[in-house]
């Protein structure tokens, strides 16, 4: 079974892809490297927004974290073809828009950490920061970078 075909199976969908917001590019790739740029929350009704702590929680965090790592997969698929091109998740950087103070930005990150251990198993284990910031753009709930390596081939 392909990635997205368990994608799918788990009743997910990859999200289409706006266009970059700046001069940059989503993604980049250095020999078996692939470099993300952030994306931020997003669902079919836009950008997830609010504070963390304040009118958000850490379920609806979570949820955004989870959001911005099915985002990344579409880039990556966009990028490489098929998610199946991916040896391993490298890095999560996790950014959560929270009040001052707030001490579970891990909980919010284990949004993408999970789904990406879900889809790619030990594969999808990956080093990673979760860091508490006092706005985004937007004002999305979350935002998300990832590094990856790919398949030699």
């Amino acid at each position: 079974m392909t990635r997205e075909e368990q994608l799918a199976q788990s009743g997910l969908n990859l999200p289409t892809l706006p266009a970059p917001g700046g001069n940059y590019l989503s993604a980049k790739r250095v020999g078996d490297i692939v470099y993300l740029a952030g994306v931020v929350s997003t669902s079919p009704d836009g950008v997830m927004t609010g504070t963390v702590g304040a009118d958000r929680n850490i379920e609806d965090a979570y949820a955004a974290a989870r959001a911005c790592a099915l985002t990344q997969l579409a880039v990556l698929k966009r990028e490489l073809g098929s998610l199946d091109a991916i040896a391993e998740i490298i890095s999560v950087n996790g950014y959560v828009n929270a009040v001052a103070g707030f001490p579970d930005s891990p909980a919010v990150i284990n949004g993408a950490s999970d789904l990406l251990v879900a889809i790619f198993g030990e594969a999808g284990r990956h080093v990673r920061a979760a860091v508490g910031v006092n706005a985004l753009p937007r004002n999305a709930m979350v935002e998300i970078q990832m590094t990856v390596r790919v398949k030699a081939g």
